[in-house]
């Protein structure tokens, strides 16, 4: 996909994280976390890429390296509010009208699957666009921690369906795979807009994923397979891994070309 000016890669960061505190700037490989998050953005080549800062000591870390970050509100209620404060801020015009929502805390995204994300919004009309990976291992199945998508897939080759639901348990039951959930959305501006309008649910409240929010608003949501889903880097011992798997990656710093 070419570079877009009416697409905004948006990736919200805060440091008020409880799990692992400072978190977008912990270090890998000589570099914040964040700083790496986007790199894999500019890499996808499809839009600009700003950072949705809620703290000024990110912000001030994306612009050093030559990035383009926006401060928002930290009490927002979500990273999607951010991203909608960022896209408000820096687009009162309306000239954009596409918005990627990557989660800062995966260093290791394929650019390609920022890509695939939009697919699903561009392609088939979807309110909100977003990636699986299917998987057996029994370690992701039965973890909470990693997200299952619901999925009513539209080819025999399960490449591309529509997300029924997103539970943090093992489903659904039976021999098969299931498919894990990578926390990338593609957003229409104006679902974007109606989704920040909304109010939690239910279910979100119950199984703390917002994305329900949409599904039980009658939002649809469109689903890509991908190869490979990232690690996510929650834990001291994620952090651990992610400097090692990324020791023999070193970022091209200062960033250029990242202004909307």
């Amino acid at each position: 996909m070419p570079a877009d000016p009416s697409v905004l890669i948006v990736i919200p960061a805060r440091l008020a994280a409880t799990r692992l505190p400072r978190k977008p700037l912990l270090e890998i490989g000589g570099a914040a976390m964040i700083l790496h998050v986007v790199q894999r953005a500019l890499e996808a080549g499809i839009g600009p890429v700003v950072v949705a800062a809620a703290d000024l000591e990110i912000a001030f870390a994306v612009e050093s390296a030559g990035g383009q970050a926006v401060l928002t509100d930290p009490a927002l209620p979500s990273g999607t509010d951010r991203v909608l404060a960022a896209v408000e801020e820096l687009d009162p015009g309306r000239t954009i009208d596409l918005v990627i929502n990557v989660q800062g805390d995966m260093p290791e995204l394929d650019p390609k699957a920022i890509q695939q994300s939009l697919a699903p919004v561009i392609e088939d009309g979807c309110d909100i666009g977003t990636i699986v990976v299917p998987t057996e291992d029994a370690r992701h199945r039965d973890d909470p921690n990693v997200v299952k998508a619901i999925v009513s897939f539209e080819d025999a080759a399960e490449s591309r369906g529509r997300a029924l639901y997103f539970t943090r348990s093992s489903s659904p039951s039976g021999t098969g795979p299931v498919q894990h959930h990578v926390g990338v959305y593609g957003f229409r501006r104006d679902a974007l807009e109606r989704f920040c309008d909304l109010q939690p649910s239910a279910l979100e409240r119950r199984e703390r994923l917002e994305q329900l929010r949409a599904l039980e608003a009658g939002m649809t949501i469109g689903v890509r397979r991908v190869a490979v889903a990232p690690p996510g880097v929650d834990t001291p011992e994620d952090l651990e891994d992610a400097r090692r798997r990324l020791a023999h990656r070193p970022l091209s710093l200062p960033f250029g070309g990242t202004e909307p």
